[in-house]
């Protein structure tokens, strides 16, 4: 069943209210909708300025010319959803789609199959702003208010305001997809959407775990002493356990500049607290005393190395961490010259194995996991060339370690 098209250039002002689905019934009869089409639109809102584990508030989904918001906090088994959203022979049109497909997969279990994604397609097409506002606005003249964008999307009822702001989030999707796909065919870039789409489908939700060298992370970290970074890797604890216990996000507990001048200045009496700036009076009144034990626990227990961080991104050795460099400067020049995205060009995970795994034919690139066949077939030669030249350099002892150590500090 072909959707009747939303011609956004004539979308009255008063255009009919979106289906909220908050009732088994309702959802019954969204699912009737859906039974047919070949594409519809997908957006979601979390929460994730407002709690501690950011969740799914809202579904938007937008079904030929009737927007539907789906609310996942009224209880509603929406497993039927899973089956469309997996269903090869239907096309979801996201922008921006990446949070959404990790946070339906954690949430719900959910996998996607044939997405098409309009931010990648913006940026494929060279499109310097690729957010949902300004492609409508290039694409349709259509303006669309943002204001909401931090809502706190958990609270209920919604306003009214959430509510327009939501439904306009899909309500275009399906038009821009169809003005885009003519724009990317006469490019001939369509292989740039249809491989990071791919790479979207194959993508698993993180498990999320607190990590209590995660400190490390928080700009100049790494250059406290040891003592100092030990009182900041206590404060770092303190404040997760807070946001947990009163679910909210741990920045809103105190932030990363508070927890660095805490752990410069290792107070140990509240008048010492008192007038840092960031620690308002009633959270020095609320933590003041947990504050100071932590910086107290810290100071008997330093860290006297510098520490890596839980993350899926490895610490490269030297000589994968001179390839990568080059891979970087490489991708640089080539993003400029195409006109295109870098991270289209060689996203910095497949950059990464490329540095690990050093292919040495261009069977072997083609092995290299994520590397498109668009990719192998447009810069292959390319990149084996440079993978080859670091190759010759190194054997010839033409690298200069020493000043890569330097700037890598």
């Amino acid at each position: 069943m072909t959707a009747p098209f939303i011609d956004p250039t004539r979308d009255s002002d008063t255009l009919e209210p979106p289906v909220m689905v908050e009732t088994p019934e309702a959802l019954a009869s969204l699912m009737a909708a859906l039974e047919g089409v070949q594409e519809l639109g997908v957006d979601t809102e979390a929460d994730s300025f407002y709690s501690y584990k950011e969740k799914v508030c809202l579904l938007q989904l937008t079904v030929g010319k009737t927007d539907y918001l789906v609310d996942p906090l009224a209880g509603l088994d929406l497993s039927p959803l899973g089956e469309i959203f997996g269903d090869k022979s239907v096309v979801k049109i996201l922008h921006d789609g990446e949070f959404d497909v990790l946070i339906l997969g954690r949430d719900f279990n959910f996998r996607f199959k044939n997405i098409f994604d309009t931010r990648i397609a913006a940026a494929a097409l060279g499109i310097d702003s690729p957010g949902l506002a300004s492609v409508l606005d290039r694409y349709f003249g259509v303006e669309v208010d943002k204001s909401e964008q931090r809502s706190d999307w958990s609270r209920r009822p919604l306003k009214q305001s959430q509510v327009e702001y939501a439904r306009l989030d899909t309500r275009y999707l399906m038009a821009l997809k169809e003005r885009m796909e003519a724009d990317l065919e006469e490019s001939g870039r369509r292989m740039v959407l249809d491989g990071e789409c791919e790479r979207l489908e194959e993508l698993e939700p993180p498990v999320r775990e607190f990590d209590p060298d995660g400190y490390a992370k928080i700009k100049g970290g790494n250059r406290l002493s040891p003592a100092e970074k030990g009182v900041l890797r206590e404060l770092f604890i303190l404040r997760n356990s807070v946001a947990e216990e009163r679910d909210v996000p741990p920045f809103k507990v105190l932030g990363n500049h508070v927890l660095m001048d805490l752990a410069v200045r290792m107070p140990s009496t509240m008048g010492e607290i008192d007038g840092l700036k960031g620690f308002p009076k009633g959270r020095r009144r609320a933590l003041g005393r947990d504050v100071l034990s932590a910086v107290q626990r810290g100071r008997q227990n330093p860290v006297n190395k510098n520490v890596q961080p839980k993350t899926r991104t490895p610490r490269l050795d030297d000589e994968p961490f001179e390839l990568h460099e080059r891979l970087r400067s490489w991708r640089r020049e080539r993003s400029d010259r195409e006109g295109m995205d870098s991270s289209l060009v060689l996203n910095r995970h497949v950059m990464l194995r490329l540095a690990m795994e050093r292919p040495k034919s261009l069977e072997q690139m083609g092995a290299v996991e994520g590397l498109r066949a668009w990719q192998l077939e447009r810069f292959g030669d390319d990149l084996l060339h440079l993978a080859i030249t670091f190759e010759e350099d190194l054997a010839a002892g033409r690298i200069d370690f020493d000043r890569r150590k330097k700037r890598r500090r």
